[in-house]
């Protein structure tokens, strides 16, 4: 029994314990998002102003929070299959090592009426002749190498049954401190749920402007795709004569192979708006269809090429600042809400190159907002499936 239950208490261990290194590496990196969208909040908070900004960066941060619970709750639910795997074990351990404890007490105690109580060498010397002495003193080396198995096989079950019960009882103290931190968690997130539900309450009130700025939204995507629209017109008149390089349309190749992997415009920040038609977050009936995604920083950003390229356009919006297209091969990549940029049409860049600063909103607490947009020629395409997940 005792080698059956090795092989299975052993890689069961092992498995569960890669799992919940996983587990505790997500958890690390949503705490530090967190704390970086409190950073995000406290700036604001000595504003106090009220916007839809605020409210996106508050839903971003209650996501943030139900993921973290989430986490908390599959750990714990691993450990407990863990500690009743565990408490299984113990049991059966317990229970070898009580049986072959028998055994070897029961090994002895035959040998010892085998041989009448005598020493060995007395015994091996009685025999009354050379045949019954070579027998008897097989009979004890045989069991002199049984019981020194015995004594190992007995150890070794001892120690394996002692490093289950170390585990067993440090798994009930990681339960029960993670419950701790889970309980806590849902504290904190029931207060944040009622400042979110607060927000928009006052929110609400505001109708007017916030339709005033989902107009204005409105206004400066189509514009942008306008202006993109004039870009590929006259891309494609270019063509007629000057066909696109084998150098773009390689950029464009490897632009296409890297879905997923493509790095952020900015080196910190969280998505604060979506990609696509969604419910708006107070007005109600009414859709807001975003032709890119927003991402929030705190203070002075960068904004930085996504991909090697070349500058197809920079043009200004009115109330919007600046806009920079860049164009690797068939795709192109949009950076909205610039000012001090430093390139302009016909530029070649380079992964991470700067192209400009994303517009600081100091009525906002310090709030930097990059609209990224990502085309495939004229087909709006969603920039959370093309960058890499953080």
């Amino acid at each position: 029994m005792f080698p059956i239950l090795f092989f299975i208490v052993w890689p069961v261990t092992v498995l569960f314990g890669q799992t919940r290194s996983e587990l505790e590496d997500m958890r690390k990196k949503n705490l530090q998002e967190i704390e970086y969208v409190d950073r995000l909040l406290k700036t604001t908070a000595s504003q106090k102003t009220e916007n839809l900004n605020e409210l996106r960066v508050i839903g971003r941060k209650l996501n943030l929070r139900e993921r973290l619970i989430d986490e908390y709750g599959q750990e714990i639910s691993l450990l407990e299959y863990r500690i009743g795997l565990n408490a299984l074990a113990t049991e059966m351990l317990e229970q070898d090592l009580n049986e072959l404890k028998r055994d070897y007490a029961n090994s002895i105690l035959s040998a010892y009426k085998a041989t009448k109580g005598t020493p060995a060498l007395a015994f091996i010397l009685s025999s009354a002749d050379f045949n019954q002495g070579y027998k008897r003193l097989k009979y004890i080396q045989q069991v002199a190498k049984y019981r020194r198995k015995e004594t190992e096989t007995i150890e070794t079950l001892y120690s394996q049954l002692q490093d289950t019960k170390e585990r067993l009882e440090k798994d009930r103290k990681n339960v029960n401190d993670l419950k701790s931190k889970e309980i806590r968690q849902k504290q904190i997130l029931r207060q944040e749920q009622d400042k979110k539900e607060r927000l928009v309450s006052n929110l609400s009130r505001k109708e007017k402007q916030l339709k005033q700025e989902l107009d204005e939204k409105r206004r400066i995507a189509r514009q942008i795709e306008k202006e993109i629209e004039r870009l590929i017109e006259a891309e494609r008149k270019k063509s007629e004569t000057v066909p696109m390089s084998t150098e773009m349309k390689v950029i464009g190749e490897s632009f296409g192979e890297n879905r997923g992997r493509i790095p952020w415009p900015v080196d910190k920040g969280i998505i604060t708006s979506h990609f696509g038609s969604h419910q708006h977050p107070v007005l109600k009936n009414v859709i807001e269809d975003n032709i890119g995604i927003e991402i929030t920083s705190s203070g002075p950003t960068k904004a930085k090429s996504v991909f090697k390229g070349e500058v197809g356009g920079v043009f200004a919006i009115s109330g919007a600042n600046m806009a920079v297209i860049i164009r690797h091969g068939k795709y192109l990549t949009v950076y909205q809400n610039l000012v001090n940029v430093i390139v302009k049409a016909g530029d070649s860049v380079s992964l991470g190159q700067v192209i400009g600063d994303v517009y600081v909103d100091n009525g906002e607490g310090g709030k930097a907002e990059l609209k990224f947009m990502v085309y495939e020629e004229k087909k709006k395409l969603d920039p959370e499936q093309w960058l890499t997940k953080k």
